[in-house]
């Protein structure tokens, strides 16, 4: 019920948006208030999951995490003042992948100007192809049977006619049409388990979306055109990777080690519970301990610390499409805390042998870096939220005045998606 706050009353065409990051560790709602392009953080919930509630990234009891979800929601809506009109649900875990596909469409009558019915054409037909190509390739990564993998969600990153880029396709004249699509995919067992969870809260669904490509878009750069970085969110399951390049999304991937393995490390070197090594693993992070206590905890935190590393090389090696891998690196997520994680990161050893122009640049990513979305409660302080902010962010585009382009590609999605 509302009636235990003030409610907040709705500006103009003001539309409330619920981001929900569901993580290994910790369910996060974040309640926006959108209009006109821009975003504002009017309400924030979180509530811990239990240990067996997720796995890696991946729901284990979805009765659980449906609970979770409701409490860190209550939350939110208590601090915003409203119940929110449509959700934004974020997707990770090692089995979810994402590509960005470029293909070419000749049109027959380059001379004539292209129109909605030729653009819907092909959207369609370049879409199809795309599909059929990331599907099967991550059918093959997965080991997943193709018709267990389904296509999460779909965006079209760039557009060039005859070489030349345009945002909007519709009058332009030419012979070559060269659309670049992001797809994102994951096992049906993933995507079927967030699907139930949504429909368990009763609110429109705008999306699920893949995390990493959601934390790419968050700085705004598809208006600066040739920014490049690394994306690196470790989470309490996972890591999650993204690699942008001249402003486009090239593609997303995940691995199975995160904050927990640390903190596991942790439990067994001082013979502690998990709970206990978490709150010794948090306070060496913020520099709490004392010195014989911190050698100790540094010394069990980078022995895994090389096992992540070599996580993060194998992952972006796997990359086959990228020539030049870009040189900066940025860091989010609750894991990054960690100053090994950074540490390591700068030594030089581990990207030598991968492609990097030079020496990969380290930084971190705080939420106040989200393009579009202001943090109005005061509450949202370091990188562990930058994902749910992220997520907020994405939500503008999809829930305000869509363009052309996204608005053909959201109904061939719809018909991948049965």
């Amino acid at each position: 019920m509302l009636s235990f706050f003030k409610k907040r009353e709705r500006k103009g065409k003001e539309v409330f948006v619920l981001a929900l990051d569901i993580g290994t560790d910790m369910v996060k709602a974040f309640i926006s208030a959108n209009s006109h392009n821009k975003g504002s953080i009017i309400g924030v919930g979180r509530k811990k999951q239990k240990l067996g509630d997720m796995q890696s990234g991946t729901v284990t009891d979805i009765a659980s995490v449906i609970d979770n979800c409701h409490e860190a929601i209550r939350e939110a809506e208590k601090m915003a003042g409203v119940r929110p009109d449509q959700l934004i649900m974020g997707i990770a875990g090692e089995l979810v992948k994402g590509s960005t596909s470029v293909t070419h469409y000749n049109r027959p009558n380059p001379d004539s100007k292209i129109d909605v019915d030729e653009l819907k054409t092909i959207i369609h037909k370049l879409q199809w192809k795309a599909f059929d190509q990331v599907r099967t390739q991550m059918s093959y990564e997965t080991g997943y049977n193709e018709i267990d993998v389904k296509l999460v969600h779909a965006a079209i990153t760039d557009v060039r006619i005859d070489g030349y880029k345009v945002g909007n396709p519709l009058g332009f004249q030419g012979k070559d049409v060269t659309i670049s699509i992001f797809n994102a995919f994951a096992p049906l067992v993933h995507y079927g388990a967030l699907q139930t969870i949504a429909a368990e809260l009763g609110l429109d669904l705008l999306a699920i979306t893949a995390e990493p490509y959601a934390v790419a878009r968050s700085l705004g750069y598809e208006d600066g055109g040739n920014f490049s970085a690394i994306f690196i969110d470790i989470g309490g399951g996972t890591t999650d990777i993204a690699v942008v390049r001249d402003g486009s999304v090239d593609g997303t991937k995940m691995f199975t080690l995160g904050g927990r393995t640390f903190t596991k490390r942790l439990a067994q070197t001082l013979n502690v519970s998990f709970q206990e090594a978490e709150d010794i693993k948090i306070a060496y992070s913020t520099h709490q301990l004392e010195k014989q206590s911190h050698k100790i905890v540094q010394e069990a935190m980078q022995s895994d610390c090389e096992v992540w590393l070599s996580g993060v090389a194998l992952t972006l090696s796997e990359f086959y499409n990228i020539d030049m891998l870009p040189s900066k690196i940025l860091l989010c997520g609750g894991g990054s805390h960690l100053p090994e994680i950074k540490l390591a990161l700068e030594t030089r050893e581990w990207s030598k042998s991968l492609s990097f122009a030079r020496k990969p640049q380290i930084d971190f990513l705080d939420p106040k870096s989200v393009s579009n979305i202001k943090d109005e409660t005061k509450q949202i302080k370091n990188q562990q939220d930058v994902t749910p902010m992220a997520l907020a962010n994405l939500s503008l585009e999809l829930s305000g005045e869509e363009r052309i382009l996204s608005k053909i590609l959201r109904k061939v999605v719809r018909l991948m998606q049965v």
